[in-house]
């Protein structure tokens, strides 16, 4: 999955050097005017409500990974395993957020984000997964979100991104077992009742479709916990997140303050009309129902799709109706991990209603040869959502990408290649609101380069730029793309 960075045309660099003139270099933090909607150029805002913020993982950014009693995760053993992890990594100490926290929300304040998107760790609030929880477990948590909201920023909390404490992963299996789903539940319960009276937006699961075909099948990467099981397990671990999924949302209403609110955190399968005909955009919405039909659609219809199942055939999980019924305990808002269309679809005269158009090989991509650039997926993936399952409430819970971000001779960095994703998706984002499309905010992936899980250190998302070695923190130029963008539309 990597990608080489190629230096493109610079003709028209040496033409001028050649010359004898000189080519500025320009400041990533360079003083610009003041910014005004008359500035803008155009009427392209966000509603004046519109969140704006970033987003991280606990395993990706904290380290301190035997601190307060933490217990160990997947993600800890399978990062400590030979092979596995590009350039021989782990998250052992990560980018030391958990003591330098406060350094990192002052990076959050200069962006202007009011709002953070973080997730915790289950093992630290649970060492063994289940039954006693550790009494430091949330004393890391609890500074956080006092910090963050000492500083203006609200905090919107994941309870699970990837890290299932291993222990539970060698007992039952991990998500293989329904006692997972049923101690994330406990889990949950156990942090609403200790963390609602300030955070009032909670994301349960992160990514279903990432951690399961990667994590427990055999996806084109390799994640924790490292297993290649049948097409039947798949299934039916996909049905135990989403049973765990329900049983967290039942627990934070039983446990939570009145006034919080739940969703999940999915990479939804973005199925973009190949050309925008009223037939294609018909297609991509049935496509978006039955593509997303082992995770998002029984979560919003309480069922499985009749074509999901016939599909599955033999391998079809195993569920009951009372199941289903708690798997589809309502949420409040949908969060969409959005990075780039996963299909573009064309009408078709089957039975299915719906085509995939093949990807040519030409098709552009960014730093991470798995990132296929396709703007318009930050329009299309909540509009079909919300037509599709009547969803009021939505948030682009993650979008960003990787580059190059090589530091200049002067130290700054240049990452032009993430200011043109963001100008070009946060444009179509724009076009969603303007219609009407229920997108309540933004969170940028990443506020810093972290460690990527398989990528290692070797590929970076971030708005600020991390020196791994001395940790120091310097934004990027793309940090004061965002800055801009925020101060912008907070003056609508």
């Amino acid at each position: 999955m990597s990608h080489r960075f190629t230096r493109r045309d610079f003709a028209g660099a040496a033409g001028a050097l050649a010359a004898g003139l000189t080519v500025p270099t320009a400041k990533a933090e360079a003083q610009t005017a003041p910014i005004t909607p008359a500035t803008l150029g155009n009427d392209r805002r966000f509603p004046a409500d519109f969140v704006w913020g970033t987003a991280t993982s606990a395993y990706q950014i904290e380290g301190a990974v035997a601190a307060e009693g933490r217990g160990p995760s997947i993600w800890d053993s399978y990062s400590h395993t030979p092979k596995k992890i590009r350039g021989g990594g782990n998250g052992d100490h990560a980018v030391d957020h958990f003591h330098r926290y406060k350094e990192d929300v002052q990076l959050m304040k200069a962006l202007g984000a009011k709002a953070y998107r973080f997730s915790m760790s289950w093992s630290r609030v649970f060492p063994t997964g289940m039954n006693t929880p550790n009494p430091q477990g949330l004393d890391f948590y609890n500074r956080l979100i006092d910090e963050l909201l000492a500083n203006g920023i609200e905090p919107y909390a994941t309870l699970y991104h990837w890290d299932l404490p291993q222990p539970l992963q060698d007992r039952v299996g991990g998500w293989a077992s329904r006692d997972t789903s049923k101690a994330f539940g406990d889990y949950a319960a156990h942090v609403a009742q200790r963390i609602t009276d300030r955070v009032k937006n909670i994301f349960t699961i992160n990514e279903c479709a990432t951690f399961v075909d990667f994590g427990y099948g055999s996806g084109p990467v390799e994640l924790a916990p490292g297993l290649k099981l049948s097409q039947a397990q798949l299934n039916q671990i996909r049905h135990h997140v989403a049973l765990g999924h329900g049983m967290a949302v039942q627990a934070i209403r039983a446990n939570g303050r009145p006034d919080t609110r739940v969703g999940l955190a999915e990479n939804v399968a973005s199925c973009v009309p190949a050309i925008e005909t009223p037939a294609n955009i018909r297609a991509s919405e049935i496509a978006t129902r039955e593509m997303n039909g082992g995770y998002m659609t029984v979560i919003l219809e309480g069922r499985y799709t009749d074509a999901f199942l016939a599909y599955a055939g033999k391998n079809a999980p195993s569920f009951t109706a009372e199941e289903l019924k708690t798997i589809s305990s309502p949420v409040d808002f949908v969060g969409l991990n959005v990075y780039m269309p996963q299909h573009y679809v064309v009408a078709s005269g089957d039975q299915h209603g719906f085509a995939l158009v093949p990807f040519p090989t030409s098709f552009p991509r960014m730093d991470s040869d798995w990132l296929r650039i396709g703007p318009e997926a930050l329009y299309w993936a909540p509009r079909n959502v919300a037509k599709v399952w009547n969803v009021k409430q939505i948030y682009i819970s993650e979008n960003g990408t990787s580059a190059a971000d090589r530091p200049a001779g002067d130290g700054n960095i240049h990452d032009l290649d993430r200011v043109m994703y963001l100008r070009n998706y946060l444009t179509h984002l724009q076009r969603a609101t303007s219609e009407g499309i229920p997108v309540r905010g933004y969170f940028h992936w990443s506020l810093m380069d972290n460690f990527e899980w398989s990528d290692g250190y070797e590929k970076r998302f971030g708005l600020y730029h991390v020196d791994f070695t001395t940790q120091k923190r310097t934004p990027k130029l793309s940090a004061e793309f965002y800055r801009n963008l925020i101060a912008a539309n907070a003056l609508v």
